[in-house]
């Protein structure tokens, strides 16, 4: 059964802040630079040398602040009420929640999550089904991790980005591909740690890149 970040088990999570730098991402996860804590940082080195010659991971976003959250929570409850004219608070909070996380859970705003895919050694992305941050409602689905619709070299790559960031000990959100965590609430709930090491912040000094 998927759990959402909505689940009240998530946000029962006790958080004991290790306070944890935020630091950019060097260039090659990409231009964004992005900024997460250093121990993901360090767990995204790692996931990246396991992969097959050729192959890179690209991070396009890392940590969120409390304003862009609520403002991409916004906008998808717009979206969902237009595609679900009707729809009720409780239903519409659910909805949102497949693909957008509360700010009190939301791994990104923590700098515990990351936005990535795979490119070749071009720099071209590898086909991963569908776009980063291509909703359930634009994608029929499609951007679920487990999703039947989508190529045999989607599926491919999907096992790969799954294999190499799984063994870094990053746990996906199976609503969104390409969305990965590292110490927040619910990648405690999915493995099991007593706690969460990272909560939310409002953003931190770049100390270095990892």
């Amino acid at each position: 059964m998927t759990i959402l970040l909505s689940d009240p088990r998530v946000a029962a999570v006790p958080v004991q802040e290790c306070d944890e730098p935020l630091v950019a991402l060097d260039a090659r996860f990409g231009p964004a630079r992005a900024l997460v804590r250093a121990g993901l940082a360090g767990r995204l080195e790692s996931a990246a040398s396991w992969l097959p010659r050729g192959v890179r991971l690209r991070v396009v976003e890392g940590h969120r602040s409390v304003t862009a959250q609520r403002a991409i929570i916004a906008a998808y409850s717009a979206e969902v009420c237009r595609a679900r004219p009707g729809v009720s608070p409780y239903h519409l909070h659910h909805l949102v929640a497949r693909f957008v996380a509360p700010i009190d859970v939301a791994p990104h705003v923590a700098g515990a999550a990351v936005d990535l895919t795979l490119v070749d050694a071009c720099g071209d992305e590898l086909d991963l089904g569908t776009r980063i941050d291509a909703t359930p409602e634009r994608s029929a689905g499609a951007c679920f991790t487990a999703a039947a619709n989508i190529s045999t070299d989607a599926r491919a790559h999907r096992l790969l980005l799954g294999e190499v960031l799984g063994s870094a000990g990053l746990v996906n959100y199976p609503t969104e591909w390409w969305h990965w965590s590292y110490g927040d609430r619910y990648w405690a709930l999915l493995t099991g740690a007593g706690h969460a090491v990272y909560g939310p912040l409002e953003g931190l000094p770049r100390e270095g890149a990892a």
